[in-house]
């Protein structure tokens, strides 16, 4: 007998899913071990030259009423309309699949918790990391661990920029004018630039590694918009990439610090060494030390790899999996603030500060810049204030 599953939304992704699907599909169906086929695709818009056209519809309840569909590919982005797609097919008894960061991020504990009541499964790894596997392995193969801290270059627009700006001297403007020219910014870059892509990943990886959902409303986040040329030129005289790094860590008390933000990566550390358009996630565990996952982090197809992956797995799966989940929190007293963390800091000052004198550097091209161990975020931006800083950006430990 062949499952049957739909896809919501034919645009990038959607329509990445379809054509991954077609073109191997006998594998596909090996590893489900069953056949399957897609026989419904949700979208306002016509296509009348796709060779998939009969199985078209724009009306969902099509999909949600058909009892020979069991699975789901979520691929429309937004929380809405997609957030009562995805909760009415789960409570159908319809497992979904999800790219969607935004909805993951903002109702997951939801969605979880009506998978679980109508014995389906909501999976996302296409949410963060595009084709890089890091949902699965965080609550299967790294499961015997005690995770404390997770770091990852989460956006591969702004690690483009970031790389472009280190390797071609480019500033911000150009290398953001070039990564649009290249289909790698959207025309409206600010999602990106402005750290809440990042953001919402950061909150999805949180929840599933300490178990509460976490907002993104509760994520310090600040973006790449400030970051100058000086300051790339000035971390690598430190030994040190500039990056845009959302992390999680847990403190002693037991409450956790999730944050986004650009840091000074050592070139010691793998991560420094990311480029592109690239992702990378470090997790830290007591029995693995450090584990790192790395891919294309976005893209047609690398995410609709990663969907494909889980509906190949809702197929597989008949009954809920327990560990990938969640529960809701109706306050946010388990995640500290930022000006708690406390880092070594990098300042960008004034050729003719006084603090020059005191030992800042000041290297060929007049860039002046000091750095200072474990202050706080409040210490440090109350230190830059005095010494009238350019720019003040933490060191990743």
């Amino acid at each position: 007998m062949s499952v049957k599953f739909a896809v919501l939304g034919h645009g990038v992704v959607g329509s990445g899913v379809v054509e991954l699907f077609y073109k191997n599909r006998k594998s596909i169906e090996k590893r489900a071990g069953t056949e399957m086929d897609i026989k419904y695709i949700l979208d306002l818009r016509d296509f009348p030259d796709s060779p998939y056209k009969d199985k078209f519809t724009k009306d969902f309840n099509d999909i949600l009423n058909d009892d020979e569909v069991t699975a789901v590919a979520e691929c429309m982005g937004g929380v809405e309309p997609a957030f009562t797609f995805v909760k009415a097919c789960l409570e159908k008894g319809k497992s979904v699949s999800t790219s969607n960061k935004e909805l993951v991020a903002e109702k997951g504990d939801i969605l979880l918790a009506a998978a679980k009541a109508n014995n389906c499964n909501f999976f996302f790894e296409a949410s963060v990391g595009g084709a890089i596997p890091i949902i699965r392995p965080l609550h299967r193969c790294l499961a015997a661990n005690d995770i404390d801290k997770v770091a990852g270059i989460l956006n591969g627009t702004t690690n483009f920029i970031l790389t472009k700006m280190y390797n071609d001297n480019m500033s911000f403007a150009d290398a953001l004018a070039l990564a649009q020219k290249l289909g790698y910014a959207e025309k409206n870059p600010t999602a990106d630039v402005e750290g809440h892509d990042a953001c919402r990943k950061i909150c999805i990886i949180s929840s599933l590694v300490f178990g509460k959902h976490i907002y993104p409303s509760s994520v310090f986040t600040k973006g790449i918009s400030e970051i100058d040329l000086a300051d790339v030129a000035a971390a690598d005289i430190l030994g040190h990439a500039i990056k845009l790094v959302a992390s999680v860590r847990r403190l002693d008390d037991g409450r956790i610090l999730p944050a986004v933000m650009p840091m000074l990566v050592p070139h010691e550390n793998i991560m420094a060494g990311v480029n592109d358009v690239f992702n990378a996630v470090l997790v830290y565990g007591d029995g693995i030390d450090q584990a790192m996952f790395y891919g294309r982090g976005a893209g047609k197809l690398p995410t609709a790899s990663a969907v494909m992956g889980d509906v190949i797995e809702a197929v597989k799966h008949k009954v809920t999996v327990f560990s990938q989940t969640w529960t809701s929190s109706d306050d946010n007293s388990f995640v500290a603030p930022v000006n708690e963390l406390c880092t070594k800091w990098y300042f960008r000052v004034p050729a003719d500060c006084e603090s020059v004198a005191e030992g800042a550097y000041t290297d060929e091209n007049g860039i002046s810049f000091i750095t200072e161990e474990n202050l706080s975020f409040d210490e440090a931006a109350a230190k830059a204030e005095k010494l009238n800083a350019l720019a003040f950006l933490p060191v990743l430990d």
